[in-house]
């Protein structure tokens, strides 16, 4: 799948580059497909049209632990989302300012309850389609629109959810290099305008920061003496991360110096 992606973006012209990454993971399943890998049961067994049906497990319950719960994981969905919207700032050349970043973790929250009335888990921005929009060089929002109209009407056919969930892992896996690869590059890209050499405090920032969002990937077991309920937040790299970034950068640099760069910023997003 990979290689397939690597010809089609080097060789490949206008609409067939822009979909490298589709026509890889199609290309992957048909030798999946060939060697056996891939197998259409469920797609046999699946209904071609079915309505989701609203709280179809119950009307949903309110309590304060799961409430709590609940907002310690989204307060790490939106980080994470923060994070893919200065990446897809940077990738399309459009500053985003405080407004921005609002409403587009606004939109996140919106759909994850639109998604809690329809059964479905918490939705987030991915950063696979983060890294779509490096790949192809597509970067109108009425894209974004179109497929979300065309998952809707999927969404309304079983026999395509079963086509999907019979996708082997490895084949996606040769896709997803590409696509999370492509956000950790846009991420370098990002910290490449940190003023590391006047200011080396900054060396000290990056440094600890990755190092303690890597936590948790080495050290997998590091909270089982830990508190139950503080899990859901130290097992997050990317919260452990932010909350360093976000420390040191206070500790180090200040916040009125960042505050005003940040109105800048703003300005810069609204002048555009």
């Amino acid at each position: 799948v990979l290689v397939m992606i690597l010809l089609l973006v080097r060789y490949g012209r206008g609409f067939v580059s822009n979909i490298a990454v589709l026509l890889g993971i199609v290309f992957g399943c048909f030798i999946a497909a060939g060697m056996g890998k891939m197998h259409f049961d469920q797609v046999a067994k699946a209904q071609w049209f079915d309505v989701v049906t609203p709280f179809a497990f119950g009307m949903p319950t309110f309590d304060i632990v799961m409430i709590l719960t609940m907002t310690l994981v989204m307060i790490v969905v939106m980080i994470e989302s923060t994070g893919m919207f200065l990446a897809l700032s940077e990738i399309t050349g459009r500053r985003i300012g405080q407004k921005d970043l609002a409403a587009g973790l606004r939109t996140d929250g919106l759909g994850t309850v639109i998604g809690g009335v329809f059964n479905t888990f918490p939705y987030t921005s991915f950063s696979q389609n983060v890294g779509l929009v490096g790949v192809t060089g597509v970067k109108s929002r009425w894209v974004c629109v179109a497929a979300g109209v065309i998952m809707i009407v999927l969404g309304l056919l079983p026999k395509m959810a079963a086509l999907v969930e019979s996708v082997p892992t490895f084949v996606l896996g040769g896709a997803g290099l590409v696509m999370f690869g492509m956000v950790a590059a846009t991420g370098i890209r990002i910290l490449a305008n940190v003023d590391f050499k006047t200011n080396r405090n900054n060396l000290y920032i990056v440094a600890i920061s990755i190092g303690a969002g890597m936590i948790p990937l080495v050290a997998p077991r590091w909270t089982q003496h830990m508190a139950h309920s503080l899990h859901p937040l130290l097992e997050s790299g990317i919260l452990l991360t932010a909350i360093s970034a976000v420390a040191l950068n206070i500790y180090f640099n200040g916040g009125k110096e960042d505050s005003a760069a940040a109105i800048e910023a703003a300005k810069a997003a609204e002048a555009h």
